[in-house]
């Protein structure tokens, strides 16, 4: 069982992460200026199943790969430091684009709204990569099973990121307008975010596997 200190931080985190403007805020703030809340909450839900692929996928990987070769954990939670230092330098080098989502995309049966949200998600690679680096700095053997553990997590991240972008699909038009008319919060936003993974790649490095 994970600490509970361990799972706040990991939220805190995964608050941190999910309010980050990316594809899937962008889609779902698109889809719902352009028809409606409902169509967001359902491409909501393809965005949601999307996460529960990765976190499956990462959950049995992180299990198989720790069970079957010695020392994994360590090799996985260093190559985890490496891409979450990565992602803080691209995070301060992104450019300060204002905030704009498409209010054109055509109409769209539910089904297709639901498959196009999954999609998002499901094909974009960096979100495995970023489960594989980001979940064992929170994982430890002695905290009892990988898989139970991975499974807490996902759990954990799901529901934040459900939640958050639940309010966001309802108040899409004041999010679009906000962000348009104030820019230099993608600034503050950017470097905030740099921060916060420069100091989980720091924790993961120190971290002592028992």
């Amino acid at each position: 069982m994970i600490p509970l200190n361990d799972l706040l931080l990991f939220a805190l985190a995964s608050l941190i992460m999910v309010l980050s403007p990316g594809p899937n805020m962008i889609y779902l703030i698109s889809r719902s200026l352009s028809q409606g809340k409902k169509a967001g909450i359902i491409s909501l839900f393809g965005v949601m199943c999307g996460f529960l692929f990765h976190i499956l996928m990462v959950s049995f990987g992180l299990t198989a790969i720790f069970f079957a070769v010695p020392y994994a954990f360590v090799v996985v939670k260093f190559l985890g430091v490496g891409y979450l230092l990565y992602l803080a330098y691209n995070t301060v080098k992104s450019g300060n684009k204002i905030f704009d989502a498409n209010q054109n995309l055509k109409s769209d049966k539910p089904l297709k709204l639901f498959n196009i949200g999954l999609l998002t998600n499901v094909l974009n690679p960096k979100m495995a990569v970023f489960y594989l680096s980001f979940f064992p700095q929170f994982i430890k053997p002695e905290y009892g099973s990988i898989l139970s553990q991975s499974f807490q997590l996902g759990i954990l991240q799901i529901l934040i990121s459900f939640s958050i972008n639940f309010l966001i699909v309802i108040s899409a038009a004041k999010m679009a307008s906000w962000f348009s008319k104030k820019p230099i919060w993608l600034r503050i936003q950017k470097w905030f975010m740099a921060s916060v993974l420069t100091g989980l790649a720091i924790k993961m490095a120190f971290a002592k596997a028992k």
